[in-house]
């Protein structure tokens, strides 16, 4: 109870902080002076430090099992173990958005910290747009979410938290997707405070650039981890299944990536000014927009946290303001003065840039409507329809094959005036890449052209991105890492959704199930107690066509706290193929609902994400080099 009355008056003391800042900096702003007044520093750092406080309080509040705290009370159960308790201090509703609270706060103060070199109004700028933020989230936790409500007389024990949560993936998937999402609000509110100033120019892309790497590599990290989440603890043996919430974690990683191409331009070329600044307060929004869909309830799906409309209203209502405010800024402050430079030469780096930019918006419609679009339907004619992986493929994959073509020929090119090098060689390439890829469709599916042309254009992505790998220089090594690494995430995809196969059938204990030379026997099953749930363990023994026997060993989880049965499934990883299995009870008789499937180079996908992730690591610690 004492965890969760500091954590209340911390954070009212953070959002004593946030106006007094917001006061000072006003102040600060017109005295004429080189030098930013201290004494923003010392509250923005009084500012993280009581949020923190409070953010500990409720991590304390979990640990210890403060009933009274009606988060703790709605989330957490004695029996659960201590890492789970911890993480359930995000996850759910309230404890996420003081977890955004934290980052927005962390950030700004290290945006403060490292931008000494920036001129002073567009740091104090920056500072006060990220406050109004701050202060519109530190009213909608207090106001609306508070972690900190008290329950009397006190519960003897806790509701506990959805079971399919209570994994290691998921527990660190919050905090790094929401590091990801935040990162974006500085680039907002860098990009508004520069328009303001007049202040977008090379100098300020490259101090921007670092932000939008930041953001980018966390947001990558983050839907990689939420991807093996779903893979292996929701049963579906896939990696992606255009999920509504898994949609709104990509749309502004599209427009990052859009982003962090455009300001490499801007950075070179002192052009794509506007660009620039219309997808910086675009990538914002569209966190925002993700966080009112998940928060308000609107959205169908296990990610979801919230059914609280009023929340949503809240969180639409401040989104509403924030993006009326950053037009009126953009359109009556934003000034051009190298509109000259934007005639860009058809051949030329620049070119190709604004080309995947183009690509990455069509990408970003189609996932933006096929989301948005049946919560439209609902309310306006209540019809309830489900958008699902047809339509995205049906309107995504014919697009990527130009895409792949332009994405493998634009890093070649030089800056302003170009011509393609190597013709011969890529045209070798491109015939490998076609007679490679009909030799290894033709057997395998009837749609043998639609197949071949994008596994084709898929390789010859692929070999000029592994040429670029062993013959570029050094200094432009994380962007070929990063070319590379996407090149082998799309290669791992097509293979592993051609080349996957899957059983599901009913069996009882000791029956064999045969089918193409290989055979599944479901062995036997074993009982264990755990401290937060009973498992019923599955032994099944493989024999492939080749006469080898491996072991799968699912689960069925009871827990008691909530009540809640789970699938788990058991997953033999190599570097060529995952086995998946997982089971069901089927109720009312002593059959077993087994699911068996075999995933080709499952975990090329994640290796060639972590690769991306590398590139853009190795892009934020390189060093500037000529400007």
């Amino acid at each position: 109870m004492l965890a969760s009355q500091i954590g209340y008056y911390s954070l009212i003391l953070g959002l004593f902080f946030s106006i007094l800042l917001s006061g000072y900096s006003v102040k600060d702003f017109k005295i004429k002076s080189k030098v930013i007044n201290q004494n923003l520093l010392s509250l923005s750092f009084l500012q993280l430090f009581f949020v923190i406080i409070s953010f500990i309080s409720l991590i304390l509040s979990f640990i210890n099992s403060d009933f009274s705290n009606e988060t703790v009370f709605n989330n957490s159960h004695t029996t659960k173990p201590l890492f789970y308790k911890i993480s359930g201090t995000w996850g759910n509703h309230e404890g996420s958005l003081l977890l955004w609270l934290l980052v927005l706060t962390l950030f700004i103060f290290i945006f403060l910290i490292k931008s000494k070199e920036q001129p002073k109004k567009y740091r104090i700028l920056t500072l006060l747009f990220q406050q109004i933020i701050i202060i519109g989230f530190f009213l909608f936790v207090l106001m609306t979410s508070n972690p900190f409500n008290y329950l009397f007389p006190t519960p003897k024990e806790g509701l506990g938290l959805n079971p399919i949560l209570q994994d290691p993936a998921l527990a660190i998937h919050p905090p790094i997707l929401y590091l990801g999402y935040v990162g974006t609000s500085i680039i907002f509110s860098a990009s508004l405070a520069a328009v303001t100033q007049n202040y977008v120019s090379r100098e300020w892309a490259y101090h921007i650039k670092k932000w939008i790497l930041v953001s980018w590599i966390f947001l990558t990290i983050g839907i990689m981890l939420g991807s093996i989440w779903a893979y292996y603890e929701l049963g579906w043996g896939g990696f992606w299944f255009w999920d509504p919430v898994e949609n709104v974690s990509l749309m502004p990683w599209l427009t990052l990536t859009a982003l962090l191409h455009s300001i490499i331009v801007l950075e070179k070329r002192a052009t794509l000014k506007s660009w620039v600044i219309i997808l910086s307060i675009t990538s914002f929004t569209l966190s925002m927009c993700g966080t009112f869909l998940v928060r308000s309830g609107i959205l169908n799906s296990v990610h979801t946290f919230a059914n609280d409309p009023s929340r949503g209203v809240f969180i639409l209502i401040f989104l509403f303001i924030l993006i009326i405010l950053s037009l009126v800024i953009f359109f009556f402050y934003f000034k051009d003065n190298n509109k000259d430079l934007n005639n860009f030469f058809l051949l030329s780096k620049e070119t190709s840039i604004l080309i995947n930019n183009w690509f990455m918006m069509y990408f970003l419609s189609v996932v933006l409507i096929g989301t948005v679009y049946p919560i439209f339907l609902d309310v306006i004619a209540s019809e309830k329809i489900s958008v699902g992986p047809p339509f995205y493929h049906k309107l995504i994959i014919p697009f990527l094959i130009p895409f792949f073509i332009f994405m493998s020929l634009g890093p070649g090119l030089k800056w302003i005036k170009s011509k393609i090098d190597n013709k011969n060689s890529l045209i070798i390439t491109f015939i490998i890449s076609i007679i490679l890829s009909l030799f290894i469709i033709k057997n395998l599916t009837t749609e043998i052209l639609y197949y071949t042309v994008l596994v084709s254009v898929a390789f010859f992505l692929f070999f000029t991105t592994l040429k670029e790998l062993f013959t570029k220089k050094f200094n432009n090594s994380s962007q070929i890492i990063a070319h590379f690494g996407f090149s082998l995430l799309i290669l791992s995809i097509l293979f592993n959704s051609i080349l996957s196969s899957e059983i599901i059938t009913n069996m009882k204990i000791g029956k064999k199930y045969t089918y193409n030379n290989s055979e599944i026997f479901f062995k036997k099953i074993e009982e264990k107690s755990k401290s937060n749930f009973n498992s019923i363990i599955a032994h099944f023994e493989i024999k492939n066509e080749n006469g080898k026997i491996f072991e799968l060993k699912p689960e069925i989880r009871i827990y008691n706290q909530p009540v809640i049965i789970t699938s788990e499934a058991d997953i033999k990883t190599t570097l060529l193929e995952d086995k998946f299995l997982v089971m069901n009870l089927v109720k009312g008789n002593e059959y077993f609902n087994v699911r068996y499937q075999e995933k080709p180079f499952m975990i090329w996908i994640w290796i060639s994400v972590l690769l991306i992730s590398l590139g853009g690591l190795m892009s934020f610690f390189k060093k500037q080099y000529e400007k």
